[in-house]
């Protein structure tokens, strides 16, 4: 048929059509919320780039995490700031390490253990250069050495499933990092912990404000060298292929929004559990719309993540969760 016969807008006419035939749905379920874990008690510090964003001390973390769950969210993800950092990071594997702390806290809380509680493994946070392996001399200037990384990931991932970490997230993009610490967790009887691998990590600006939170910006150079080139689909799909061949049970894509073509293309091919990271410069920079009055907040925050949704993702880091959740559960 065709118009006058054919007329789309019929399904349109209001809320409760609307809802009967939408497509894609978005609930508190769906989220995943990143959190920030520093030294002390009672710390709540205000990341300046990210409104509503904060550095929080375990005792804070715990709080913050009893209202996710109460909200319906579906895990945190967590980052480390340790009090000291070294050469090669030994912060993120030490028992007492920051994110230990908070996972074996969070895994006494009865709300918080509702939560899927993901650990980031990365060295970046911990480490005196910044960046997320061994570095090593390379002619004129410095790299980091894949292998020898590969021991330190293994050594991080063990520590923080032994603490209490549901998921260990390797986000360091190490040739081989998911064999290395699927092996490592199987030797320490750790084989029913899942890897959710960022699969296909590209080099991006809208990493920015993620670096002051995290306070993991590199002290030379850049990561190219190991993060994806922001031009290349088909190297994606090939890192996604290697990743599961290696033993990863689930993806994640980093960034969301302006690789939503990577993110439909591996929906597409791939069949596996796969989550987006809506990251820090997609957040502040929406934020600056909001303060502006450029854009109505609720509204372009919802439409980003039912965005990030129908280009295929199962589930979506967000530092919007728990604003989105609300909103969610009052609709």
């Amino acid at each position: 048929m065709t118009f006058p016969a054919m007329r789309m807008r019929r399904l349109r006419r209001n809320e409760s059509l609307r809802a009967l035939v939408r497509e894609t749905v978005l609930s508190p379920g769906d989220l995943i919320y990143p959190l920030f874990i520093c030294p002390g008690k009672g710390v709540r510090s205000p990341v300046s780039s990210m409104p509503g964003v904060f550095n929080l001390s375990v005792d804070e973390a715990v709080c913050e995490a009893e209202e996710a769950a109460q909200l319906g969210i579906a895990g945190l993800l967590l980052f480390g700031l340790p009090e000291s950092k070294d050469e090669q990071g030994t912060g993120a594997w030490e028992e007492k390490g920051i994110v230990q702390q908070a996972l074996r806290a969070l895994k006494q809380s009865p709300a918080a253990k509702k939560l899927v509680l993901i650990a980031d493994v990365c060295l970046c946070e911990y480490t005196s250069h910044g960046h997320c392996g061994v570095v090593v001399k390379a002619g004129d200037g410095y790299d980091v050495d894949n292998d020898p990384t590969l021991e330190l990931l293994a050594r991080t991932a063990v520590s923080q499933a032994k603490a209490g970490a549901d998921v260990v997230a390797p986000s360091d993009m190490m040739d081989g990092r998911v064999a290395a610490i699927r092996a490592a967790l199987d030797a320490a009887g750790l084989a029913q912990t899942p890897i959710l691998s960022y699969a296909s990590k590209f080099a991006s600006a809208f990493y920015g404000p993620f670096r002051e939170a995290a306070d993991s910006a590199p002290q030379f150079g850049d990561r190219r060298s190991y993060q994806m080139d922001g031009a290349n689909l088909r190297e994606a799909m090939r890192e996604i292929e290697l990743d599961l061949e290696e033993g990863a049970d689930m993806i994640l894509m980093k960034p969301a929004m302006p690789y939503l073509d990577v993110v439909h293309a591996a929906r597409e091919r791939f069949g596996v559990p796969m989550g987006a990271y809506q990251v820090s410069g997609e957040y502040s920079m929406l934020h600056a719309a909001f303060q502006k009055g450029w854009l109505d907040q609720n509204r372009a925050m919802l439409e980003s993540l039912v965005g990030i949704r129908r280009a295929g993702a199962d589930f979506i880091v967000t530092y919007f969760a728990k604003d989105a959740a609300r909103l969610l559960r009052s609709a």
